[in-house]
């Protein structure tokens, strides 16, 4: 788990639902929550929130075990208090853990407009906590200055093809927890390092990048429709990476 607000706490491994809709979507997020997955992320421009709160409530778990995301897209700024209304519908829930601006606003006014609302809508009870994604560590000073709160959270692409140290530690440096998400996307499993460090352990080569973000302290979003795979995906705590293994993953 990790801090992300006052007395929330996030799980380090979430399940991406991007790209999965309707029965995939559904059938997607309850293997999920059956292997253990207790992190659900999704977002409006996704199309499968109804999806997502229907597994849920059929998962049979209490609500307040499941750390759910979702996010507004650009396309909505302005009309922020309607979107976490029918997120909220289709999820079937009265409240998100954590609110993400999906992009930044071509201008900052309208990233910082958005902001200022969800801080509100907050408030009311909508989210428990509030972040962004996509976004620079400038762009997350301008809703810094703006409204004197920094986001919780930002979603970035993350992985040991697509990181970048220094700017892992200008996001740390303001307090702000980066989620990964398309860890497995661009990765070549079949490379060398990965491979060794994998055979090693006795596991896959995506579940050491998986577990490679953990080491770092990166929440990590794995997706797949395959339940064997997401099962495999949650399965990363029965080992540890050594620090020289994380250099070497690291290209460092």
């Amino acid at each position: 788990m990790v801090q992300v607000g006052d007395g929330v706490e996030m799980p380090m491994v979430g399940f991406g639902t991007w790209q999965l809709t309707g029965k995939q979507a559904y059938d997607g997020v309850r293997r999920a929550l059956d292997v253990g997955y207790r992190h659900i992320d999704t977002a409006t421009m996704y199309g499968n929130q109804a999806e997502v709160g229907r597994a849920l409530r059929d998962s049979g778990l209490d609500r307040r075990e499941v750390f759910i995301t979702t996010k507004l897209a650009p396309g909505r700024f302005g009309k922020e208090r309607e979107t976490i209304t029918e997120s909220l519908a289709g999820l079937g829930t009265d409240h998100v853990d954590l609110w993400l601006i999906h992009w930044p606003g071509r201008r900052s006014a309208s990233s910082l407009n958005a902001w200022q609302e969800m801080r509100t809508l907050r408030s009311e009870g909508k989210a428990r906590t509030i972040g962004v994604s996509n976004f620079s560590p400038a762009q997350i000073d301008e809703l810094t200055s703006g409204t004197g709160e920094t986001p919780a959270v930002n979603q970035v692409p993350w992985s040991p093809s697509e990181h970048n140290p220094a700017l892992l530690a200008s996001f740390r440096d303001r307090g702000v927890v980066v989620e990964g998400y398309s860890p497995l996307k661009n990765t070549n499993l079949k490379d060398r390092t990965l491979t060794e460090i994998a055979e090693a352990h006795g596991v896959t080569p995506a579940q050491v990048v998986l577990r490679w973000h953990i080491e770092l302290g990166i929440v990590v979003l794995p997706r797949s429709k395959r339940p064997e795979r997401i099962a495999s995906n949650f399965d990363v705590f029965g080992f540890s990476l050594t620090d020289e293994e994380v250099k070497r993953l690291s290209g460092r």
